[in-house]
């Protein structure tokens, strides 16, 4: 106070030097699991920040996220969702690796739908899993798993879409407590969308 006053400069504009840790790593991670999760919010984000060990509240991540302009963006109708991604999935060297995962829609004679949950290996080519059901979810998605996951030791990663059951925190939380990596897909922009119906170059 006494030297505000023979500097002559206002205490009110005066702040005291910041001590906090430098934030740039922490920074990076969000970000890079915004990238590799563009539908995951803050919270999701701070979850699995949390899993890796990082001693931070929800509400630092929550300003972070932010200030790096990572927040979700409503999805517009008739519009392809243009995200980011970690990048091609690693090429797997053995059967029982990395497994690609989607589901099959048809109807049955009397027009009610169903889905098939189908699973293939990236190796072999083979299907361990023909899941069939009029609904799947994340977690039900997670216990058709389960049932072929005791023969399939050495699992390091799916392959999935964007889709909202491979999305959800059933899943995630399945993947994390069985050490399985969820590589999610490029969805394509809108451009390249158009080249692909059209059938000509990108």
């Amino acid at each position: 106070m006494r030297a505000c006053h023979l500097a002559q400069f206002s205490r009110a504009a005066w702040y005291r030097r910041s001590t906090r840790d430098d934030q740039a790593a922490l920074r990076a991670r969000i970000r890079e699991f915004a990238h590799a999760r563009p539908r995951f919010g803050f919270t999701r984000v701070w979850v699995l920040l949390r899993r890796e060990g990082w001693p931070v509240n929800k509400k630092r991540v929550r300003r972070l996220y932010r200030l790096d302009g990572l927040q979700l963006r409503m999805r517009v109708r008739r519009r392809k969702h243009i995200a980011l991604h970690r990048g091609p999935a690693p090429v797997p060297a053995g059967p029982i690796e990395r497994w690609s995962m989607d589901f099959v829609h048809d109807a049955l004679a009397d027009g009610r739908p169903f889905r098939v949950l189908t699973v293939v290996d990236q190796w072999s080519r083979q299907s361990p899993i023909l899941e069939v059901a009029s609904s799947l979810s994340g977690a039900t998605v997670g216990l058709a798993l389960d049932r072929v996951l005791p023969a399939a030791h050495g699992l390091r990663s799916i392959t999935v879409d964007h889709g909202t059951e491979f999305m959800s925190r059933a899943l995630e939380d399945w993947a994390f407590a069985r050490g399985v990596q969820l590589d999610f897909i490029k969805v394509a922009s809108a451009s390249e969308a158009a080249a692909w119906r059209s059938g000509s170059p990108r």
